[in-house]
């Protein structure tokens, strides 16, 4: 939970098809639950180690099979990890997507869960050296109680009062969420793509039911509408029980702004119902994280923990993963040098593109491109709002979200050619490529790319 302060579990499931290890350390106050030990250990770490995991991925509580698989109405795109979506006739027969029909994404096998009246998750605000306060909530019934420590050094030794979760309000929101590769089949028939070749219904709609994070802070006393504790802590981030490959063995992680976890309005749940019935396994039992409006992978499953950190989460799917690139940007030039040309054939003049870039409803310029040759290649221009200092589009950047944002860039031209820029927003929002396709009798809110012809006078 804190530096020299751990909880863990000692898991041995039926058959032996999912052991969690403890290596190192020492072992106190040792408890046994229905198969499950409970102690804290000073100094230790902890490896998790798995037989024949793949095999309990669920569907119906079953093992996998692509009989039971079709039965179920999704496509499988792939076994190990499970990924599926449903037909796309089946996806649009109802307003409200059927839990069997919702697609289901996963990076590892599906946790083995049990004993939902036992389970724990902590939330954590600390510093470097100093255990500040651990929550713990323990569901029972999906009605979770909340358990807390004020105070103290790592060593937890401090305790407070216990507290019913049923005092916080439950919340029941009517969500699409959606995966961020939805639709790459589409994309990569224009160039190849990396990841799950999703068709078009890595999309669904449903009813989540649980409790608003923004209440759940503030009832441990990080107030509304927080931008920055006074630790520090600007992002909020959830570690799962899911264990990935790409995190080295390590647990799935991904995180939101502070501003946007405390905000009621933007209806961040921790949820436990979907269409009114608890979670199934696929779609992260007992416990997950609902963020509307954002990409699915924010929205983690099998929540373990929850954790106040200065910095956006360091994981790969944070960092590494998830990441839109500039359309330039593919599969042979992704790490080359910035300062490799290629000879020009012409000689050639260098010109300054400047402009304007403004999204409206606060939402931040994430990237302007502008390109020299009628939209074949594009150039990534600097944005400014004050001089000399580079835009930054965050929530918790300070740039006047209401006011535009100015751009440069400079780039060759030798012959005749078309200047071309668009911009992206922070909210992934692109500007239609043709006026044609926005046309209106009144000439009013032309959105598309801005296109200026330039000639070149031979010397």
């Amino acid at each position: 939970v804190a530096r020299g302060f751990r909880i863990c579990w000692l898991e041995v499931a039926r058959g032996g098809h999912w052991l969690e290890v403890v290596e190192g350390g020492r072992m106190s106050q040792e408890l046994v639950v229905k198969g499950r030990r409970l102690g804290k250990l000073i100094g230790a770490s902890r490896r998790r180690v798995v037989g024949d995991h793949w095999r309990w991925n669920p569907v119906f509580g079953c093992r996998r099979s692509p009989e039971v698989v079709s039965k179920s109405g999704s496509l499988q795109l792939e076994a190990e990890p499970f990924n599926a979506e449903p037909p796309r006739t089946t996806l649009i027969s109802s307003y409200v997507t059927p839990v069997d029909f919702f697609y289901k994404r996963n990076h590892g096998p599906v946790p083995v869960v049990d004993d939902i009246e036992r389970l724990l998750f902590y939330l954590q605000i600390s510093t470097e050296s100093t255990f500040l306060l651990t929550i713990i909530t323990c569901l029972a019934e999906q009605l979770p109680a909340i358990y807390w420590w004020f105070g103290g050094k790592a060593d937890g030794t401090l305790f407070g009062r216990c507290q019913e979760v049923t005092k916080i309000q439950c919340d029941v929101n009517l969500t699409t969420k959606q995966c961020a590769g939805n639709r790459r089949t589409a994309m990569s028939k224009t160039k190849a793509v990396k990841g799950v070749g999703w068709d078009v219904s890595a999309i669904g709609n449903a009813i989540w039911g649980g409790a608003k994070l923004a209440d759940v802070l503030e009832l441990v006393g990080i107030t509304k509408l927080l931008r920055t504790t006074s630790f520090g802590g600007k992002h909020v981030e959830f570690v799962s029980v899911d264990m990935c490959k790409e995190e080295h063995g390590g647990p799935y992680k991904a995180s939101i702004p502070l501003i946007h976890a405390t905000n009621s309005e933007a209806d961040v749940l921790l949820a436990y119902e979907m269409n009114g019935k608890p979670l199934n396994r696929d779609h992260g039992y007992p416990l997950r994280v609902i963020v509307p409006g954002v990409i699915g992978a924010r929205s983690v499953k099998w929540l373990d923990s929850i954790n106040i950190i200065p910095q956006e989460c360091q994981g790969f799917f944070m960092q590494r993963d998830y990441k839109m690139f500039p359309p330039w940007v593919n599969w042979e030039n992704i790490d080359c040098d910035d300062d490799l040309h290629l000879p020009l054939l012409h000689p050639c003049i260098q010109i300054t593109v400047q402009g304007y870039a403004v999204s409206g409803g606060g939402r931040g310029i994430e990237r302007v491109d502008v390109s020299f040759d009628g939209s074949k290649t594009w150039v990534e221009a600097s944005r400014y709002q004050k001089s000399g200092i580079p835009y930054v589009s965050d929530d918790d950047a300070e740039s006047d979200k209401w006011a535009w944002v100015l751009f440069e860039v400079a780039g060759d031209v030798s012959q005749n050619t078309e200047i071309v820029a668009k911009a992206v927003d922070s909210a992934a929002n692109v500007q239609p490529e043709n006026v044609a396709v926005i046309w209106n009798l009144r000439g009013i809110l032309n959105t598309s790319w801005h296109r200026v012809q330039l000639y070149v006078k031979p010397t």
